[in-house]
């Protein structure tokens, strides 16, 4: 044998076993298939077989997506910011408006709460709460000033 040929590890090479080669003497011919050599389709002296494809997960399952929580959290600052514009008496109009934002917003995230898409339910309700009182606060603003209006026109 000529040193190309020879196996580098010093071993010399044996046929692979029955079963992962190519089939032995007779193998072939007793289950209805020709008998074959190693040149005619099946793998030479000291190749493996093919391993199988590998699956990214097993059982075929996904990453689980992450909770989104962005509608109860600008529900929330809407509510926060709402509720300080209208204790500020000339914000009021401000407060109207990010308090029915809030409201919207809050309403949302508690929905995708419900859903399982968020896990901010007490910043949504927060939020939901803080648009109620940012609506309700320039009302008892108007309804102060006028009660201290029609007292001062009582009085004269």
């Amino acid at each position: 044998m000529s040193d190309y040929q020879q196996n580098p590890y010093g071993a010399p090479q044996q046929p692979p076993a029955p079963g992962y080669g190519y089939p032995t003497q007779g193998q072939g011919q007793t289950q209805g298939y020709p008998a074959q050599s190693p040149s005619q389709g099946y793998p030479a002296q000291g190749a493996y077989p093919a391993a199988p494809p590998v699956q990214p997960y097993p059982g075929g399952y996904a990453v689980p997506m992450q909770p989104n929580n962005s509608m109860g959290t600008a529900g929330l600052v809407c509510g926060i910011i709402g509720t300080v514009c209208s204790l500020l008496v000339f914000l009021w109009f401000f407060g109207l408006i990010l308090g029915i934002l809030g409201i919207i917003f809050g309403a949302v995230g508690r929905s995708k709460v419900t859903k399982g898409e968020a896990t901010n339910r007490s910043a949504a309700t927060t939020g939901i709460v803080l648009g109620i009182a940012a609506l309700v606060i320039p009302v008892l603003w108007f309804a102060l000033f006028a009660s201290i209006i029609s007292a001062g026109s009582w009085g004269a």
